[in-house]
């Protein structure tokens, strides 16, 4: 029985140790994003509707950077291969990134489906071409 009791409380610190540091390293408190920059958030696997604003209207060479609100990872991707943003995770923003296109359409490298893109200084987006346009 004592063994019993020794075993919970291993399981007990274990389980609360875990817990009291999923937050460390601001994972879920990403710093604030650069004065300036334009923020898209990720809304989650809706389409044409996974993100807001879309289409973002930046100004080119301006700063955009993404904040997932979701509860999954994303990666953004332009459609062009001119960005990758690696992964975001669930709470956090990407990098800021500057926007040296006139306008570009993207996706979530990880859910295909996510697609968007930003207007730049004419505000239409770019003509969207390949396996991402919906």
């Amino acid at each position: 029985m004592k063994y019993l009791g020794l075993v919970a409380a291993a399981i007990a610190l274990i389980t609360g140790s875990c817990s009291s540091n999923s937050n460390s390293g601001g994972v879920n408190n990403p710093s604030p994003l650069p004065a300036g920059t334009a923020d898209i958030n990720i809304l989650g696997n809706l389409g044409k509707q996974s993100f807001s604003p879309n289409p973002a209207s930046v100004a080119q060479g301006n700063m955009v950077a993404w904040t997932n609100t979701d509860s999954l990872t994303h990666r953004i991707a332009a459609n062009d291969g001119s960005f990758d943003t690696g992964n975001i995770e669930p709470g956090t923003h990407s990098a800021a990134l500057a926007l040296t296109e006139n306008g570009v359409n993207y996706h979530c490298t990880i859910h295909p489906t996510m697609v968007g893109s930003i207007n730049a200084s004419n505000g239409m987006p770019p003509p969207c071409n390949g396996p991402y346009c919906y």
